[in-house]
């Protein structure tokens, strides 16, 4: 399941995917994600993996339905945690969502269903495992 906020991303992605080889075994839902994630949740519907890489306001929010939606042993990675160094390094000038991710974080690190990791790699992936 693939959420985008408009019909063009999700064609691109579909485009990406099919060309991978997955084209069919992915669905897509088109539309402000926080509203696709409570029909999943209403839907009742479960997951193994999740991918956060969208408006980082809502990270907090797409993180609370992650957890919702996990299967025992989910992996959900979010991108851009580090801010490109400015959330660890005070030399680097800040980002716009810097403050944003540093509370993103410490919410990850405290979270009681999450064991995580961030990787140092590009803008700073974060990798927790659902308890």
């Amino acid at each position: 399941m693939s959420l985008e906020l408009e019909e063009k991303y999700a064609q691109l992605a579909y485009n990406n995917v099919s060309k991978a080889g997955f084209g069919e075994q992915v669905s897509y839902m088109t539309g402000p994600a926080l509203q696709s994630l409570e029909k999943l949740v209403q839907d009742r519907r479960s997951f193994d993996f999740f991918f956060i890489d969208a408006d980082k306001e809502n990270y907090k929010n797409y993180l609370h339905y992650c957890v919702q939606l996990a299967n025992a042993d989910a992996i959900i990675v979010t991108d851009n945690v580090l801010a490109a160094g400015s959330v660890a390094d005070s030399n680097v000038p800040p980002k716009r969502y810097t403050a944003l991710m540093k509370e993103f974080n410490v919410t990850v690190a405290n979270h009681s269903q999450l064991e995580s990791i961030i990787m140092p790699i590009g803008d700073g992936m974060t990798i927790s495992k659902v308890k």
